[in-house]
């Protein structure tokens, strides 16, 4: 306890927030605090960089640990890059989360980024005001930085923040990058200067005081636009048939869809008022997330009030986008990957002569791999997250010659064009929009559209979800139940119930891939965060995994039918193998998993 006690004073003398850091000096003998603040494991680089709750402490998201981040960031460049003449860049962004009870805030994340960056020596552009995720990666692209941060949590709930790293090629930084930043930051923790005073040195009367840059700003923002006009959307179409309606779930994107419509010519969506400004305190929504149950229902009462028979919507940072459609009186949310099939196929449409590649998550939904072999593009699978999905698009494009005009994860994540390797809820807004205004002039709907797909290159159905669990040890559990399975090993799982298996591979440690000669894998393996995927003879791909966001085991089950095969049939399949599958691989009934 001693030990935590002067951990939690040393801290505090190193925090530049008056507010966080008094707390802590004057809760600094409360036993029960010291531990919850500063007994966890320190915060680290997951799935999508640093995402936490906003409080004191080491665990936690808060000014002292963004600057003992940048801190190392600078110093892990600056070896990485020892040979450069000019001077570093990075590029700086952030969205409009606050926690007003500990005067914690995306905005002074940034501030201190940028002042750390600045102490350094380097050339920080700090975007000014907040920005959609997808203009930093742009923005780096168009400046040549080294690094790029976006200070997001993107669609977590409301307490969190996060702070998204990008490498010099504009992707999401990977192994063995965030390792070695991971290790840097640990070897940079005592702040390098007062920071504190520093920022009493800047401009008071500007959000960022003084240091973001209004005119650079706009510069990379009408760029970004125009960079979509010209090369990454088709723009032949006429006004739009369908009404849209749109929702920015309390986050920043309002001003870039606006912006996006404009740009194409659209008439201006409806905008639902209740949910159009940035509010931290989300108070429309229990969670910001467009993907969960519920999130559209204010957007879908909204839209049929003001007769819109389209709803799209941005999550939080605009990096997603969800799409609802009003059709014979009921509502359809479309799923991630039906999402991703009708604008992969809209890309590959208005693309067909160019040499075209796309690329999704291993989870994703297994159609844009059956309409690629058919229509003959590139077509690849990576590691899930946009740190992987983004890296290959972006070396497809850049290094092998392709035009890599789509990629997506079935977690509402979309890239189109080409032109940012990250997900774009904005690119992705428009290509759908244009998309519903191609379909609904020929007298269809997105739904006839989709069918019209499944009709041409067979029925794909998914069942994807996932279970609450209470840490990580309980996902390799539940890795190590299904590998016992069959027998002994993997090699021993020939079959689940009645289903037979006709291969695995399991991304974990040890690894393994039964349809290689030497029983390895190809994609990346992970001890702390293994993926199981499971092919069975009729077709069907069964996949799970824990979440490198949230806690959460997920499962991710698709059934496939021939064309010609009603999707009822394959529906019937699919709910049948879900339950054996489920009740049987991951037993949550005896695990005691909650839904």
């Amino acid at each position: 306890m001693n030990e935590l006690h002067e951990k939690a004073l040393q801290w505090a003398s190193q925090d530049p927030n008056p507010v966080t850091s008094q707390y802590v000096k004057d809760h600094a003998d409360d036993t029960k605090m010291i531990c919850k603040l500063f007994g966890g494991d320190r915060i680290s680089f997951g799935t999508a960089g640093l995402r936490a709750a906003m409080q004191p402490g080491p665990c936690s998201m808060n000014d002292l640990v963004v600057i003992q981040a940048a801190q190392g960031i600078v110093r892990y460049c600056e070896k990485e890059f020892l040979d450069r003449k000019n001077k570093l860049r990075v590029v700086i962004g952030y969205d409009h989360r606050e926690e007003q009870h500990w005067k914690l805030s995306s905005r002074m994340f940034a501030v201190y980024s940028a002042l750390v960056f600045e102490h350094a020596g380097w050339d920080c552009l700090l975007l000014d005001g907040y920005v959609a995720t997808p203009l930093v990666p742009f923005s780096m692209t168009l400046s040549s930085a080294d690094v790029g941060i976006m200070i997001t949590a993107s669609h977590n709930p409301k307490q969190d923040a996060g702070y998204k790293v990008y490498w010099n090629n504009a992707c999401q930084i990977r192994s063995p990058v965030d390792q070695s930043i991971a290790a840097s930051i640990l070897e940079n923790l005592t702040p390098w200067t007062d920071y504190a005073n520093m920022l009493k040195m800047k401009q008071h009367d500007d959000p960022c005081y003084g240091l973001s840059d209004p005119s650079k700003t706009k510069e990379m923002i009408d760029a970004y636009f125009q960079t979509l006009h010209d090369s990454c959307l088709n723009t032949k179409q006429a006004n739009p048939v369908p009404k849209f309606c749109y929702t920015a779930m309390h986050g920043v994107g309002h001003r870039f869809a606006v912006r996006a419509f404009a740009t194409f010519g659209f008439p201006l969506f409806e905008s639902v008022i209740s949910q159009q400004e940035p509010d931290a305190s989300f108070p429309t929504v229990q969670f910001p997330n467009p993907e969960e149950k519920g999130a559209l229902d204010l957007a879908q009462e909204f839209a049929q009030k003001n007769n819109c028979q389209i709803v799209l919507a941005n999550d939080p940072d605009a990096d997603r986008l969800a799409v609802a459609e009003f059709s014979d009186g009921k509502w359809k949310t479309f799923k991630g990957d039906e999402i991703g099939s009708l604008l992969g196929w809209w890309m590959w449409y208005n693309n067909k002569d160019q040499k075209i590649a796309m690329c999704a998550s291993t989870v994703s939904s297994k159609f844009l791999l059956e309409m690629a072999r058919v229509e003959g593009f590139k077509f690849e699978e990576t590691l899930t997250g946009f740190k992987w999905i983004g890296s290959r698009a972006q070396e497809l494009q850049e290094k092998e010659g392709y035009r890599s005009l789509f990629a997506y994860e079935e977690a509402i994540g979309y890239c189109c064009g080409g032109i940012v390797f990250d997900k774009d809820g904005i690119s992705a807004l428009l290509a759908m929009a244009e998309l519903a205004c191609y379909v609904y002039k020929q007298g269809k709907t997105l739904q006839n559209q989709l069918q019209s797909l499944h009709d041409t290159y067979g029925e794909f159905v998914s069942n994807n979800g996932y279970f609450f669990i209470k840490d990580t040890s309980v996902s390799l559990q539940i890795m190590k139940q299904m590998e016992k399975y069959g027998g002994s090993s993997w090699s021993d799982l020939k079959a689940v119930g009645p289903y037979a298996i006709s291969s695995i591979r399991y991304l974990g440690v040890p690894a393994y891939d039964s349809t290689t000669t030497d029983r390895q894998p190809t994609l990346p393996t992970s001890k702390s965060s293994p993926m199981l995927t499971l092919r069975f003879d009729n077709g069907c791909v069964a996949q799970f995994r824990a979440s490198g966001t949230e806690p959460k085991f997920k499962y991710y089950i698709e059934a496939r039918g021939q064309p010609g095969v009603p999707k009822t049939v394959v529906e019937a399949e699919l709910q049948d193998m879900s339950k054996v599958i489920i009740d049987e691989l991951i037993q949550p009934h005896k695990l005691g998993l909650p839904f």
